[in-house]
């Protein structure tokens, strides 16, 4: 007789669990991303660089040291180098936002 008792008892637990787990599963998927979660610039090009916009593409700050600069330079340069299978377009974007930082102003505006 308290062997059915002890069945249903574990029956309702696992039941009990089973819902609080769904729950705890839907709360999860539903929060909102962390800090962790690296936001990157979305959306084009300005058809004349800005300082904002270089310092987001090279992921520097605008008042960044030049030895910084051309460190995330390089650092972004070597992930987009066209012979490493990169863009060129990407490429003179990376170097044209290198520039902008340095202060090295050219005569006209991007190559494309």
């Amino acid at each position: 007789m308290a062997s059915p008792l002890i069945a249903g008892v574990a029956i309702a637990a696992a039941a009990l669990a089973g819902r609080y787990g769904i729950q705890a599963w839907q709360a999860f998927k539903a929060r909102p991303p962390t800090a962790r979660m690296r936001k990157f610039y979305e959306g084009g090009f300005q058809p004349k660089m800005t300082r904002r916009e270089a310092a987001l593409i090279l992921g520097v700050r605008e008042s960044t040291p030049a030895d910084k600069v051309r460190e995330a330079h390089r650092r972004v340069m070597v992930a987009n180098h066209p012979d490493a299978g990169g863009s060129h377009y990407l490429a003179s974007k990376i170097n044209e936002a290198k520039d902008v930082l340095l202060g090295k102003t050219k005569s006209s505006d991007s190559a494309f």
